[in-house]
């Protein structure tokens, strides 16, 4: 039976008294910010729930990025929708677009673009494009689970090395290593990276908070056969939830460095609009007996709110826990990145065709 119902406009949370889903972020879905209406279906399991890929048809796939507080330039996004299952993941609200919800639909209907690796290829020959490094996943993970399937990453990064076009690429899987018969000729001309996002190296936490990706073990093994293999290598570090993985940064560093990362980045935690209802109800089903102290101690660092949306603010956080972790970190910097530089991609063989003639007019 369905339950139709009219929202106000505050509502978010769908409210079930429910045993936590294993190897789920999302522990219900929220209510999709957009719609005024919603129904209800009475004691749905979400369990049984499968997940479904649908295809779509984008007309582009290199997005423009905006953002005054991010490095790069453009980014590209094989997949909407992920299924990691990380409750803080950022992408979330995006799925709301779609019409769907940016609780277990996010985790649980994939949206796939198989032009994607036709449309880049488009991108790449329009008329006076002047090349930038493209990163790989701003949004969604390239490497999901659906991708040893559809193996749309691994054409986009075929067609990157035909046209000699530089790439970062982004993710929290050791499905990467599949295609290193692609990404070493890359590095080889300067062409490509890998970021890592380890935000643990406690399997237990990273079950829970991750539960989808590939264990810290194998992350790790991942960075040491990139390395060896020319393969420039960074690590993310990210998020960093105070009160959960807040006093992993040093031993995180020092694991990274060893297996031969040669740079790293971070995060704060940062919950906003649907994210922050699936974090909530999320830690209170992971982590009951420390929720409220977690969700206290974000909030100390994002000025008595969970979410933060302004530019550069949103990185660096406020308060003492914020500092704090900058701290740890600078430290680490110092003690196991010291004397490394990561190198820059390459743009100087783009010619915008397959081959290597040069372009004689723009």
């Amino acid at each position: 039976m369905m339950i139709f119902r009219k929202l106000p406009l505050n509502f978010t949370l769908v409210m079930e008294n429910r045993d936590i889903i294993k190897g789920q972020g999302a522990q219900r879905n929220i209510i999709n910010r957009f719609d005024r209406y919603t129904y209800e279906p009475e004691e749905e399991d979400f369990e049984t729930i499968k997940r479904s890929f649908t295809e779509v048809f984008p007309k582009t796939i290199v997005n423009q990025i905006k953002s005054e507080d991010l490095p790069m330039e453009y980014s590209m996004n094989p997949y909407q929708g992920c299924e990691h299952g990380c409750s803080y993941c950022f992408a979330r609200p995006t799925h709301e677009y779609w019409g769907y919800s940016a609780g277990i639909d996010f985790e649980r209907k994939i949206m796939v673009k198989k032009n994607a690796p036709q449309l880049l290829e488009k991108f790449f020959q329009k008329r006076g494009y002047r090349p930038a490094p493209i990163l790989l996943s701003g949004n969604t993970d390239c490497y999901q689970p659906a991708e040893r399937r559809f193996e749309i990453t691994r054409k986009i990064l075929q067609v990157c090395l035909d046209y000699r076009h530089p790439v970062h690429v982004l993710t929290k899987n050791a499905l990467v290593l599949r295609d290193l018969d692609i990404l070493k000729p890359m590095a080889e001309q300067s062409l490509v990276s890998v970021s890592l996002s380890i935000p643990t190296i406690n399997e237990e936490l990273r079950r829970k908070m991750e539960p989808r990706t590939s264990s810290a073990k194998n992350k790790l093994k991942a960075i040491e056969i990139l390395s060896a293999n020319k393969i420039p290598v960074n690590v993310m570090v990210a998020p960093v939830i105070p009160g959960l993985n807040s006093d992993e940064p040093l031993s995180v560093l020092k694991a990274v460095s060893e297996a031969g990362a040669q740079s790293f980045g971070y995060t704060l935690v940062r919950l906003n609009d649907s994210v922050e209802p699936v974090f909530v109800n999320w830690i209170e089903h992971a982590f009951p007996d420390r929720a409220q102290k977690v969700l206290n101690l974000i909030r100390s660092m994002r000025g008595g709110k969970l979410g933060e949306k302004r530019y550069f603010d949103r990185q660096k956080g406020e308060g003492n826990i914020a500092e704090m972790i900058h701290d740890t970190f600078r430290i680490g910097r110092k003690k196991f990145f010291d004397g490394r530089d990561f190198p820059k991609l390459s743009t100087q063989n783009f010619t915008g065709t397959k081959d290597q003639q040069l372009r004689l007019f723009d």
